[in-house]
Formats: C-alpha cells, structure tokens, sequence
C-alpha cells in the first residue's frame, strides 16, 4: 500500500493512495494513524471519502517525535575515498520543521551559500519499540519513502558537531508517499536511488550498499531511545553530493531538484532563496 498525507481546505488528512484517488484514513495525518496497533488493517480496509485528481501531498510524516539521520553508509563511498568502514552508526537529527512535501519548495537559507543534496532512503517506524533485535526492528518497519537531507555545508562545518546544517527550516523534502514494507516494490535487496540537478543526474547509486541495513539502524537506536510511530530514519546518502566535487557544485534559487527511489516514487523540489 501506498500512505501520504495530504493537504484538503487548510488542513491535512491521512490517506490510501489508489492511482489518482486519495482514500480518507479518519486520522488528520499519517503519525496519528500509525499510533492505531492495527493501523495496516485499518488502512486496507479503510473506506472513507474519497479525493480525486490533482493530491497536494504535506510531508509523508508531519510532524514526528523524532528524524534521526545516518552519515557514511554507503559501502562504495566509504571505500573509494580511502576510508574504513565504520563500525557504528554515524548519528544525527533533525527539527520536524525542515521537512516539506513532495513538491513543496525547498527554502536554501539567507545565511548560507553552499547548500547541498544528498538524496536518501527513509524509513517510518509504525510501532513503539525499545532494546529490539533484529527481527523485531524488521517488524516495527512500518515502510519506506523518499528524502533528500539538503544540507548548509558552511554551517555544518563550522564545528565537529553537523546537526546546526541539517535542520534549517523548509529545507527537507520527504514523500510523496509511504510504501509500505509488505509492498512487493520494496521487497527487493537493492534499489535505484537518484538524485538530479537541473536536469544533471548527479547521484545514483543503489540502497543494497548501505552499510547498515534498516532493520540494523532501527535496532541500533532502539537501544537509545523508545522509537515511536512516525519517526523517520533517514538512512544515508552516496557519492555525488556537490561539496566533494572539483569546483564544488551548489543549488541555486530556482534550482530544481528531483530525488527518486525505484519502486516508491520521487520528490521533485524548486528551490527558492528564503527572503527575509
């Protein structure tokens, strides 16, 4: 199945996307609805007014307890710049309030000059789970979307710490939608992941290299702290960012970025300077 939220006469509901039909889950957004123990039932049988034709998709997730994110995941990467492979996980997080929609501007801050992609796979938990082993962080998977964590490079190194680059507002795509970890489109062991620029395919690569799988992270942070329903993991992003390149590349106003993860679907983002 497919799950998103939508925005419908000011406000935002949770749906079951069928094709260019949104389902009404009975819940204002897609973190209340995952809060239900039964939720994948619910939404499978779910039968409430329907909206047709053009969807303006809110973030997948609008506002989460948590978006903890991962660097240095990808295998390839990690390897070609002559480095080790990690042996834990690289964390950060974000504010609720850096995430947009689908195809919601992407807003580069006044304050910087060098924002960057990183196009990423992430994962939405759908159950509250703490100090869980492997099978269990697998099950409390409640699926997969899409997320671009556009980063303000010269903020994130101004110290050793990144997080003051990763969460300027408005600067998250995520969506359009959820599909859930039961899909046959995800069930595979890798899939397509890119990234483009104005046109330019500036990452590809595919999600079978991430160091540490989902089912890992979730294990791994579970061991920090309770994940609850609508919490995002964003799981890494490969080579190709803007910043490694030589001259370095950055995004522009009117940029457009488009993020695409086979079998779930893509963000596509103008990006506009925040004016003050």
């Amino acid at each position: 199945m497919k799950l998103a939220t939508i925005r419908i006469d000011g406000t935002t509901r949770a749906v079951r996307i069928e094709g260019d039909t949104a389902v009404d889950l009975a819940e204002g957004d897609l973190v209340d609805f995952l809060r239900h123990p039964d939720w994948s039932a619910r939404a499978a049988a779910a039968d409430g007014e329907r909206y047709e034709g053009a969807l303006d998709y809110a973030p997948v997730v609008v506002a989460p307890e948590k978006v903890v994110c991962v660097g240095l995941n990808y295998r390839n990467h990690i390897l070609e710049m002559g480095r080790e492979l990690p042996q834990y996980p690289t964390l950060f997080s974000k504010y609720a309030r850096a995430l947009v929609g689908a195809y919601d501007d992407v807003i580069l801050p006044a304050s910087s000059t060098q924002v960057d992609w990183e196009a990423e796979l992430a994962v939405v938990i759908g159950a509250e789970i703490r100090h869980a082993d492997p099978e269990q962080a697998r099950a409390a998977i409640a699926g997969y979307t899409v997320l671009n964590d556009v980063t303000a490079r010269d903020w994130q190194f101004r110290t050793a710490q990144w997080h003051q680059g990763k969460t300027f507002e408005a600067t998250t795509p995520i969506g359009p939608w959820l599909v859930t970890a039961d899909d046959p489109a995800v069930a595979a062991q890798g899939l397509s992941l890119t990234c483009e620029v104005d046109g330019d395919t500036v990452q590809k690569a595919d999600t079978g290299d991430l160091v540490f799988d989902p089912a890992t992270l979730v294990a791994y942070l579970s061991e920090v702290v309770t994940l609850a329903p609508g919490d995002v993991i964003a799981t890494g992003t490969p080579g190709g960012v803007g910043h490694a390149r030589t001259p370095a590349r950055y995004l522009r106003d009117g940029s457009v970025l488009v993020t695409r993860i086979e079998g779930i679907g893509e963000c596509s983002n103008t990006c506009r300077r925040e004016r003050r």
